[in-house]
């Protein structure tokens, strides 16, 4: 009687005939498929896009000015005192609530000039109120400061 051996190999010839059946099948279907689209519902009021911020532009000196961006792209200034000021950016806000402001304080202007002007705007119940400020340059650029 013939012993059988044991055989601890395996051929992968099969496999890999499969294998690049396969990889043919999927590289001529993957182009045919069609991505899915996405009907949209429409509503009957979207909701509008955002306003440009005005600027509260304080000066070294103190003195103040409006800057408003969102005339025709380009900003146009206007020196105010701190109640007309106030009037404005009150009236601005109750025409349109979304509309921000943001403060820009000259790196050199007291830090109370800048407070001063904050407060009287939320006594006034302007809201939205922010600081501008500019990023410096090792930030700006990703590096780290030291």
């Amino acid at each position: 009687m013939k012993q059988r051996r044991q055989m601890n190999q395996i051929n992968v010839v099969p496999y890999i005939d499969v294998m690049l059946v396969l990889l043919v099948i999927f590289m001529v279907t993957a182009p045919m498929i069609q991505t899915g689209s996405i009907d949209l519902p429409s509503v009957a009021k979207a909701t509008p896009p955002p306003v440009a911020p005005l600027e509260v532009v304080i000066r070294a000196d103190a003195t103040l000015a409006l800057r408003d961006r969102g005339k025709g792209g380009s900003a146009s200034e206007l020196e105010l005192d701190q109640a007309d000021l106030v009037a404005r950016l009150k009236a601005a806000q109750e025409k349109n609530p979304a509309q921000a402001i943001l403060i820009a304080g000259d790196k050199n202007v007291r830090y109370e000039a800048v407070l001063k002007v904050m407060d009287e705007l939320q006594k006034n119940q302007v809201t939205k109120i922010g600081l501008l400020v500019q990023p410096t340059q090792a930030t700006a650029a990703g590096g780290t400061r030291r």
